[in-house]
């Protein structure tokens, strides 16, 4: 029997409250992680840039993310729970001070603060709407995509869309020693879906207006 997808986000909450909770004595600085991104700006400071592994896509938008989501993010790379060599590589350079500075800066990056907060996103073709309905997608990430139910959970709306399909087909690969997510949870959720239907899925979350973007930095500018 399948664990139904809301389950799982219920799942997936209580395993990023944990991380969470692990962090929250380690309080970011935003001026010291920008001082110490020289290794991150080279790829997420240039709009449009592309990483060629496991393929080409753009790399992800990270300004204005969760800030818990990045330090969640940087850990599993460090730990090796989310396969990929060059972020590995960075990711074991990093103390867990050095993440949370970095995760305050980005997650500050480029935000207005008197924006106000997205509302409901429109569920789009039929197709989307019923894949949207079948991952139970809003219940963790919220209805607009950009208003996660936890800050651990990652903000959707507006990231790349091949970022999105690559990163979405990375929780179903099993087996391959540089390629993967090992959240058990998130692989759940995407496995219920062939990769077409993950494309569909990554499509629509690009095309909705969001939060998260490439702020170019300064030293490359």
């Amino acid at each position: 029997m399948k664990t139904p997808a809301s389950l799982l986000c219920a799942l997936l909450l209580a395993t990023v409250t944990v991380f969470s909770a692990q962090a929250e004595a380690l309080k970011g600085d935003v001026q010291a992680g920008e001082r110490k991104n020289t290794m991150c700006m080279g790829c997420h400071g240039i709009v449009g840039y592309q990483a060629t592994f496991p393929e080409v896509y753009k790399v992800p938008k990270i300004a204005g993310q969760n800030e818990k989501y990045i330090v969640n993010a940087l850990a599993a790379y460090k730990s090796g729970e989310r396969k990929h060599p060059s972020m590995r590589g960075i990711a074991a350079s990093l103390t867990d001070q050095d993440m949370a500075d970095l995760a305050a800066y980005y997650s500050q990056l480029g935000v207005n603060a008197s924006t106000a907060p997205l509302g409901k996103a429109d569920l789009g073709s039929g197709k989307a709407a019923e894949l949207v309905t079948k991952g139970a997608c809003t219940s963790c990430h919220g209805e607009s995509f950009s208003q996660p139910v936890a800050p651990g959970y990652p903000k959707l709306a507006g990231q790349y869309r091949d970022y999105l399909y690559v990163a979405l087909k990375s929780y179903k690969a099993e087996g391959n020693p540089n390629v993967g997510r090992g959240n058990a949870i998130m692989g759940g959720v995407a496995k219920q879906f062939s990769n077409a239907e993950l494309k569909v899925l990554a499509e629509y979350l690009a095309a909705l207006p969001g939060e998260v973007k490439t702020i170019p930095e300064n030293r490359l500018r």
